[in-house]
């Protein structure tokens, strides 16, 4: 009871608020805040209130709750389990598929940047060597 005279309070005082902010021309802002009041006002009025407030003390609804929560973190685990056997399956490992194997490479030469380094035994090492000389450039 306590609950939806605060909701219908709640609603009263949005829909005063709105009827100034209309007076005021701002017919736009007037309507959205007039459009929230009305949300509580609508809950007290379909008996959500009173549905959430018998639920929020009762065990056996707590209960429920805590094994919906158990079903989607069964259906998460599983969703996520069969997301990493097809990426295994396929043979991509961490890499997507999709992605061709020079679809990453820098086009640096077509705008007068440096040539493209060839992919010889140390290429990881000169990948890492710009980076480090940004961070140094930073004090990093």
């Amino acid at each position: 009871m306590l609950a939806e005279t605060i909701f219908s309070a709640v609603a009263a005082a949005g829909l005063g608020i709105a009827a100034i902010t209309a007076y005021r021309k701002k017919y736009r802002s007037a309507a959205r805040i007039a459009a929230y009041s009305l949300v509580p006002l609508g809950l007290v009025m379909t008996g959500a209130v009173r549905w959430a407030f018998d639920t929020a003390f009762s065990p056996v609804a707590w209960a429920g709750f805590g094994v919906l929560g158990a079903a989607w973190l069964l259906l998460a685990t599983t969703r996520g389990a069969e997301r990493r056997a097809g990426r295994k399956a396929a043979g991509g490992g961490a890499e997507p598929a999709a992605v061709a194997p020079g679809a990453s490479a820098p086009a640096g030469n077509a705008l007068g940047g440096r040539a493209p380094r060839a992919a010889a035994g140390g290429g990881a090492s000169e990948d890492f060597s710009d980076i480090e000389a940004i961070l140094k450039k930073h004090g990093i």
